[in-house]
């Protein structure tokens, strides 16, 4: 008989805690372990592992526990930056808005005055 082993997995993709991602990744870089055999002991793929580690050494232990790549700093700078810019804009377009809505109600009594002026001149003989 030959030592052939089968391994089945039922077809369903296997969920990994951020914890065992991290232990793992870390044998990779520490133990001098190449990352085949890591995989092949942890029941894994070694593409994944290669994955891993890519995010855990661009992003951290935060990158590979959501499994996602992380937005650069220069990035998150300028999102803020054009946050605060439009924020800024708001305000400009808020206070303008203030400021017309006071003149028109100026203007209003302005013509309600001078309209009941021109009444009372009208009356005189």
């Amino acid at each position: 008989m030959s030592g052939i082993e089968i391994i089945t997995d039922g077809g369903r993709r296997r969920r990994w805690f951020a914890a065992d991602k991290l232990r793992i990744v870390e044998e990779t870089m520490y133990d001098g372990e190449r990352i085949s055999a890591v995989a092949r002991r942890n029941g894994s793929a070694p593409n994944l592992l290669y994955r891993w580690r890519k995010l855990m050494l661009e992003g951290g232990s935060v990158a590979v526990a959501a499994d996602d790549s992380v937005t650069e700093n220069k990035t998150v700078r300028d999102m803020e930056a054009r946050i605060l810019e439009l924020e800024r804009q708001l305000g400009r377009k808020t206070m303008e808005v203030e400021i017309l809505k006071e003149a028109l109600d100026k203007s209003r009594a302005k013509k309600t005055t001078l309209l009941a002026q021109s009444l009372k001149r009208d009356d005189l003989p």
